[in-house]
């Protein structure tokens, strides 16, 4: 059957009161009024949001068959080469496709022309198939059939991309009660791609508009504990796959078990970053180690990793703490010292022109500890 004689309507379902549905909805909605909170100091939090970001990008990436692995992606940050390589590419892309949407999509409808914008950084700077992963018409809905690669779905006739992509704008659009929210997110995600409306680029685009929507619904860093909800999509490629083709017929039961499936992974992501937020736990699985990971590879000496071990404990460190750990040294040679790891970007004053320093780890050596812990740790593959 094609794609405009079958799954015609685009529709809300309704899960029974006593569902597993109804209660991730629940659990979800109590979560995203939950005000950032918890131990960790805000500037060491925002920095691991911007490495959840990283691999986000990465894990969407290698959906796609990406095959960047994070070392090498890791070196970019911190080596930045001249000539960036079209995997990285693809990467950085969908790093800048997340500002881009942090910044305007509260202020914004997600209709084509956020698409479109959206498309358009996505496939930025890469070579189109055969040989890339680009679109030779970005951001314009396709006129050509595709087929999806390891799918037996057949994708819409490219006549009636428009009329399906107008059917989704107004269901994404259309003002639901609050308990319908995050089964609209989840039903988006699927309908786009079902739709597959790009020539290129739509299983990423798909998974950032779901981050789009979430944020745009009050699942977002200043309001709620969301720092990369869409790596339940990224975590499990097969299961992923799956229960996208579980959904494909539109039948009431393919789309509940979608349904659940994403929201399940959801609340999992949700879970992860509030031990992040326990600077206990951060700093006795994750930064502590880091430090010793980094001192055993010699990419920091000891009298550096003593000051940053001080400075973990301590998580907000004033140069004068340091007259502890160095009774020997002057406090002019202690401040050079403190100098020398702000120019390594491995510290970072709490404001501008103040002596208090946090540990910084975004975009230098540390940053290798800390996604190696991260990855021992179950927050990402």
């Amino acid at each position: 059957m094609s794609g405009s004689e079958e799954y015609k309507n685009l529709k809300m379902i309704e899960p029974a009161f006593d569902s597993q549905i109804t209660d991730l909805i629940l659990e979800l909605n109590y979560l995203k009024r939950r005000r950032l909170g918890g131990s960790t100091h805000p500037n060491v939090f925002f920095q691991l949001k911007d490495i959840f970001h990283t691999l986000e990008s990465i894990g969407s990436a290698r959906i796609e068959g990406n095959n960047t692995t994070l070392a090498e992606y890791i070196e970019t940050k911190i080596e930045a080469p001249a000539t960036i390589p079209q995997g990285i590419q693809e990467i950085l892309n969908m790093e800048k496709v997340m500002e881009f949407i942090d910044e305007n999509v509260r202020e914004r409808n997600i209709d084509r022309a956020f698409i479109s914008e959206l498309h358009k950084m996505v496939v930025f700077n890469l070579e189109p198939p055969p040989s890339g992963e680009g679109d030779r018409t970005p951001g314009v809905f396709r006129s050509i059939p595709i087929r999806i690669n390891k799918s037996e779905h057949v994708t819409p006739d490219p006549l009636f991309v428009n009329d399906h992509m107008e059917e989704f704008f107004a269901f994404v659009n259309r003002s639901f009660p609050e308990k319908y929210d995050l089964l609209k997110v989840a039903i988006a995600h699927h309908r786009f791609a079902w739709i597959h409306p790009f020539t290129n680029g739509n299983g990423r685009s798909v998974r950032l508009l779901t981050y789009a929507m979430l944020v745009k619904m009050g699942f977002r860093i200043d309001v709620g504990h969301i720092v990369n909800p869409t790596a339940v999509f990224c975590f499990d490629r097969d299961a992923y796959y799956r229960n996208l083709s579980a959904a494909d017929s539109g039948s009431e039961e393919g789309l509940m078990e979608w349904c659940r499936y994403v929201l399940s992974g959801l609340k999992n992501e949700i879970e992860k970053i509030d031990h992040l937020l326990d600077y206990n736990y951060l700093s006795e699985h994750i930064l502590l180690p880091t430090i010793r990971y980094s001192c055993e590879r010699k990419f920091i000496n000891e009298i550096e990793a003593k000051i940053l071990t001080a400075c973990i404990g301590a998580q907000v460190l004033r140069a004068g703490q340091l007259k502890a750990v160095f009774p020997k040294k002057k406090s002019s040679e202690i401040s050079r010292q403190i100098r020398r790891l702000i120019e390594k970007k491995m510290l970072q004053p709490t404001e501008k022109n103040k002596r208090k320093y946090v540990l910084r780890f975004g975009n230098n050596f540390l940053l290798r500890g800390v996604i190696e812990h991260l990855q021992g740790l179950g927050f990402c593959r």
